[in-house]
């Protein structure tokens, strides 16, 4: 098994992106950084990442499913306005491949228009909430929410034992 594990360039949220790191490392499954700046990136808390490969590179069919990580960069550079991302994230979508998204990176797979009658777990705000009910989504008060090939996680608040729960509804052993 093996993810891309998109950021934005500045100010993703360096606490969900070290745990997704720390769990797919614990559970064997393989990974890529992501995202569409070919220089390192820079977490809101000042961590740092290389993307291994950039997205406008990447090949759907050769990952399980893309992983985005939450955080201000989202929203600031608007990355649920992105065209290519959000082409990307449905050809993930088209290919049956997993794609999960943490609080308001949630923004990118609605706006990418592929969680239409999926429950969603993205209820953490009014603004999201509107935008789930926008795209026919079903808000979902849980705070990790499987439907299909779609895994939402309200907040990363609990981000360990989402992840978790996650590792678990993927299957892995």
């Amino acid at each position: 098994m093996k993810f891309l594990i998109f950021i934005a360039p500045k100010d993703f949220k360096d606490e969900t992106l070290s745990m997704v790191k720390m769990l797919f490392d614990r559970w064997g499954i393989s990974y890529d950084i992501s995202s569409y700046s070919t220089k390192e990136c820079i977490g809101y808390h000042g961590s740092r990442s290389m993307p291994s490969i950039n997205a406008g590179k990447v090949n759907a069919l050769d990952y399980s499913g893309i992983f985005i990580v939450d955080g201000i960069g989202i929203d600031s550079y608007k990355l649920f306005e992105f065209r290519p991302l959000l082409d990307l994230v449905m050809k993930f979508n088209n290919a049956g491949r997993y794609v999960c998204a943490v609080d308001n990176a949630v923004k990118i797979p609605a706006r990418a228009n592929i969680i239409k009658n999926k429950q969603v777990a993205a209820a953490s705000n009014d603004e999201l909430k509107r935008l789930v009910l926008l795209f026919h989504g079903v808000p979902a008060d849980s705070q990790i929410e499987m439907s299909g090939n779609l895994v939402t996680i309200r907040d990363s608040r609990n981000i360990e034992e989402s992840l978790d729960q996650l590792i678990e509804k993927l299957g892995v052993k």
